[in-house]
């Protein structure tokens, strides 16, 4: 990431630092248990560090909008909350080893306290919801859950097998843009606007969630573990089909194509290589049509953004959607 932009990056979070430590205390404060799994998992994860950006989507739409209470912080817990048990259960699905350049929760204990664990930091997400008393709040935090757990059984179906560009952001759309969107759609919420107010807002984190993790999904195939903390090409061991991938099966050759459908079909580079996939991808142009995918995403968000009062959380607003594009983990 270029210089400026992590200037800009320090200047956007800088804005909302001292909210995102009082979500950081709220969130710990709520995994209080007298079963002492829940507290080590959960204390493990939050250690573990992340973006935080869901919960900063939140505030910022909120304060955008001229939200001044306490709230945004509350429900900024509850969605890193509700964004860390689905952590959990991801990692049990894909049988993940790493997370973040440590063993995965289930690696250190277990796939049954974890999924279990995942379950309790929903029900707990749900019941701080609660405490606003407020049905929209609840309405949009089930859906999301709805939403999520069928994203997860979409990829199960598809895993292993070509897939068409619709599908793929059918998938990555409940995966990941709908919390996106929900996030902002929250700060809305707490904000009182319009439900117009509200569905653009949605928009902008809808096209962001979706630009965030189509990026993603490059710096899966294109990062080194190093950078990564986890192995790279996780997804097509997985039989994963991304983005790039999908448009090499549209433009490559017969053999480029039956190449890739080996290790989607083998889940392993065992007959085809990490290297040979990357120079496929790279001949056929395909991570360039994913960044390009992702840089148009981003620019739709930017342009909802654009139609707000002006504001310094505004303003953070037009920038967030560089820092998804320009990261580099």
């Amino acid at each position: 990431m270029s210089t400026l932009a992590i200037a800009t990056a320090k200047e956007v979070f800088d804005l909302i630092r001292d909210d995102l430590l009082v979500i950081e205390q709220e969130f710990e404060q709520a995994c209080s248990s007298d079963v002492s799994a829940v507290m080590e998992i959960a204390a493990y994860l939050r250690e573990g560090g992340g973006k935080r950006i869901r919960p900063s989507l939140l505030l910022l739409a909120a304060k955008a909008l001229g939200y001044q209470g306490g709230s945004a912080v509350h429900l900024g817990a509850v969605v890193e909350m509700v964004h860390t048990a689905t952590l959990v259960h991801d990692d049990i699905i894909d049988e993940a080893d790493t997370r973040r350049g440590r063993p995965s929760p289930n690696k250190q204990w277990g796939n049954s306290k974890c999924v279990l664990t995942g379950d309790w930091l929903y029900m707990q997400a749900f019941r701080m919801a609660l405490e606003e008393r407020n049905f929209r709040i609840l309405d949009l935090l089930i859906h999301l859950t709805q939403q999520m757990v069928e994203g997860e059984l979409l990829q199960i179906e598809l895993q292993g097998r070509a897939i068409q560009e619709q599908e793929y952001y059918e998938l990555i759309y409940r995966k990941t843009a709908c919390m996106f969107r929900v996030s902002m759609q929250l700060g809305c919420v707490l904000a009182g606007a319009s439900p117009e107010v509200e569905e653009r807002m949605g928009e902008y984190g809808r096209n962001l969630g979706l630009a965030f993790q189509v990026v993603d999904d490059v710096l899966d195939l294109t990062a080194t573990e190093d950078v990564l903390g986890k192995p790279t090409a996780s997804d097509l061991r997985e039989g994963k089909a991304t983005l790039a991938v999908v448009h090499a099966l549209e433009n490559g050759t017969p053999e480029d194509r039956a190449a890739i459908h080996a290790v989607l079909a083998d889940r392993s580079f065992l007959r085809v290589g990490h290297e040979r996939v990357l120079e496929i991808l790279r001949r056929n142009g395909s991570v360039e049509y994913a960044m390009q995918t992702a840089y148009a995403y981003a620019e739709t968000a930017r342009a909802v953004a654009a139609g707000l009062p002006e504001s310094e959380y505004k303003r953070a607003l037009l920038w967030v959607p560089d820092f998804v594009v320009a990261r580099e983990k």
